[in-house]
């Protein structure tokens, strides 16, 4: 009887084992197996990695240092640190990095010959300024968009014949400026204009200093014939704009491009 018994549970519990080559039975064996391994090689990967470091740490343990290379102006002389007292400003602080034209930039202007009336001196707005152009709102956008910081401006007038006005345009970066320069100089040779190429300003290359004389004078009857000429020219961030205006339709080349060179030494 107990051997009868026997047999049915043992064949029960035969029945209910996988048997080799099935699909039940090869997938519960790879799994664990698999688990098994990846545990043994991330053992042998940690341990590897710890060896080659404590190798490569004694390797340059043991290495004399490499010397770094020499400064290209040895024997740097710094200046000694002052304490701030009373005198102290921003610009003091700032003396290596400060550029004059940071400054006050009406203190850049040229001056007035002797014996021209000043009109006027200081800075102008940018919409003052652009109302001195055939298309107002085109010239203040065209401002806007070419990054212009300030105008400083100064005028005079000589004889009551000669008038006078110098600009100084200062941009954001000299991109500005060159765009600004690259606009104006572009129609200047056009016979509405200038009507002819201008001359180069000594000293400074064509496409940053140039001045025009307008080779016609504007004659309207029962006025004075008015002839004008005009300078353009870039330093750094900053653009030289001059006007020059005859009420008798003479202008010397010579006077104008006199005043641009001075205007650009100043700079």
């Amino acid at each position: 009887m107990e051997h009868e018994q026997t047999l049915p549970e043992q064949r029960k519990e035969e029945e209910n084992d996988p048997e080799q080559g099935t699909p039940d039975a090869v997938q519960a064996g790879p799994r664990r197996r698999g688990g098994r391994t990846v545990l043994l090689i991330a053992g042998a990967v940690l341990l590897g990695v710890l060896a080659g470091t404590v190798t490569g740490y004694a390797i340059q343990y043991d290495r004399e240092p490499t010397p770094l290379a020499p400064l290209a102006q040895a024997g740097l002389v710094s200046p000694k640190a002052i304490a701030p007292d009373d005198a102290t400003t921003n610009k003091t602080i700032n003396a290596n990095r400060w550029h004059k034209t940071d400054d006050d930039l009406t203190k850049l202007l040229i001056e007035a010959p002797g014996g021209a009336k000043k009109e006027g001196s200081g800075y102008n707005s940018l919409d003052f300024l652009a109302l001195g152009f055939e298309f107002p709102d085109r010239a203040l956008r065209g401002f806007a968009g070419d990054g212009t910081r300030r105008i400083a401006s100064v005028s005079w007038s000589e004889d009551d014949r000669n008038f006078v006005d110098v600009d100084l345009l200062q941009f954001s970066d000299r991109d500005g400026a060159d765009d600004y320069v690259r606009e104006q100089s572009s129609y200047m040779p056009d016979k509405k204009y200038a009507g002819n190429d201008g001359v180069d300003i000594p000293g400074t290359p064509s496409k940053l200093g140039h001045v025009w004389v307008y080779s016609e004078a504007d004659e309207k009857p029962g006025y004075l014939p008015m002839r004008t000429a005009r300078a353009i020219a870039r330093r750094g961030d900053i653009v030289i704009e001059i006007h020059y205006v005859n009420n008798r339709g003479k202008i010397a080349e010579g006077d104008v491009v006199d005043l641009a060179k001075r205007q650009l030494e100043r700079l």
